[in-house]
């Protein structure tokens, strides 16, 4: 009787991060996000009043776009 390798060595099954390596990631993608967030706002607050008024937004808005807290209607943008 012959075995195969395939036969002897069971495949590899990939072990889920653990509870600590899920912590880990997380905080890196929570780090990550808010250094891109304060990268957009210091972009906006680049802008002048004129160029933000055309995309939708005025001055004191620019915070709550950026964190996704801002809820225009299309008819709001419209008008």
């Amino acid at each position: 009787m012959s075995a195969a390798v395939s036969n002897i060595v069971g495949p590899v099954a990939a072990k889920a991060p653990g509870t600590f390596a899920q912590l880990v990631n997380a905080c890196c993608y929570a780090i990550v996000g808010h250094f891109i967030r304060r990268g957009a706002v210091a972009t906006l607050r680049e802008l002048d009043d004129r160029t933000l008024r055309d995309i939708g937004l005025v001055r004191t808005q620019i915070e709550a776009a950026v964190h996704g807290l801002l809820i225009t209607s299309v008819e709001e943008r419209m008008s």
